[in-house]
């Protein structure tokens, strides 16, 4: 997928995130929350400017979706001892900027992925202890109808989500 099918993969992964953090008050965490999910949708794109790095290779697996999430967690952690900060969802308590970080990063990266994953071109979920590359060969990356097809259906999903959690359905 490209820039656009990202965006719409991320905020389709995101809707439903969003309606359960507003329907459980948690309203500025859904923003963060989809905010990051935009904003960090390409990182596993970095490998196309890291030298010896293959694309969809380390930075295209389950590893480094732990590993970014690793990296949330360290963050939330050091922000919720250092300003004394917390996520407090009803229903759930207080959940811990680490714990939600680590989701949060991970989750992030496994959108990506969820994107790549029905090109033909395929991703290895299980790098390095594995070869194969999972694919779903729906549509070739570079095709602009899925790309932005994607998009606009991610639009829709979060538009809907937002109108139903603020209604209390």
């Amino acid at each position: 997928m490209y820039r656009f099918g990202h965006f719409g993969i991320s905020l389709l992964v995101f809707a439903p995130l969003g309606f359960l953090l507003v329907t459980a008050g948690a309203v500025e965490l859904a923003f963060v929350t989809g905010a990051t999910m935009l904003w960090l949708s390409m990182l596993p794109d970095v490998d196309h400017r890291v030298p010896g790095i293959s694309h969809r290779g380390p930075t295209h697996s389950l590893l480094f979706a732990a590993l970014v999430g690793g990296v949330f967690a360290a963050v939330g952690g050091f922000l919720g001892q250092r300003l004394g900060l917390t996520a407090t969802i009803d229903g759930f308590g207080t959940v811990g900027l680490a714990a939600f970080g680590f989701f949060l990063g991970s989750l992030t990266v496994v959108a990506h992925l969820l994107g790549d994953v029905i090109t033909p071109m395929g991703v290895n979920f299980l790098w390095p202890v594995s070869k194969k590359r999972y694919s779903l060969s729906l549509t070739p990356a570079k095709n602009t109808f899925w790309n932005y097809g994607l998009f606009v259906l991610g639009v829709f999903a979060v538009a809907a989500a937002t109108v139903l959690a603020i209604r209390g359905v």
